[in-house]
């Protein structure tokens, strides 16, 4: 077994420059990243009449339907706590998403919350393609 003794002063300099490299990294401002989507969190209101609820509901769904299908929604999940739905919009403002939600019939017949969340690109993985060997993260295949 081979062993590799570092001096003392290349163990100062390398231990140096990652803790500058590191400091580095955390001083930088994040870069605001663009919105790609929007998630949409729609509950029923708990005050909601339920026998006026299920007379919308039908319309609801086609309408909900119409908008995946026209690929304005780009998931959707039931909430496990029964109240509501989880949307991701392909919008790219708040506001665009707010219009999409707002002519569907609960949102219509006021009988539903709905709140927006701005979904961007996870940008601190920049920092891995920025410090990668392989050419700024480039398949060298």
């Amino acid at each position: 077994m081979t062993v590799i003794r570092m001096p003392r002063l290349a163990a100062v300099v390398l231990g140096g420059a990652a803790a500058t490299f590191t400091a580095a990294l955390a001083a930088q401002t994040p870069t605001a990243a663009p919105t790609t989507a929007v998630l949409v969190n729609l509950t029923i209101k708990p005050d909601a009449d339920r026998t006026h609820l299920m007379k919308v509901m039908p319309d609801e769904v086609r309408a909900t339907v119409k908008l995946y299908l026209d690929g304005k929604i780009q998931q959707w999940y039931s909430r496990s706590d029964g109240r509501g739905v989880v949307f991701i919009v392909n919008t790219t403002t708040i506001a665009e998403a707010k219009a999409l939600m707002d002519e569907l019939p609960l949102s219509k017949a006021n009988l539903d919350t709905l709140e927006f969340t701005a979904l961007a690109p996870l940008t601190p993985l920049r920092a891995l393609l920025a410090s990668g060997s392989n050419g700024g993260g480039k398949d060298e295949r």
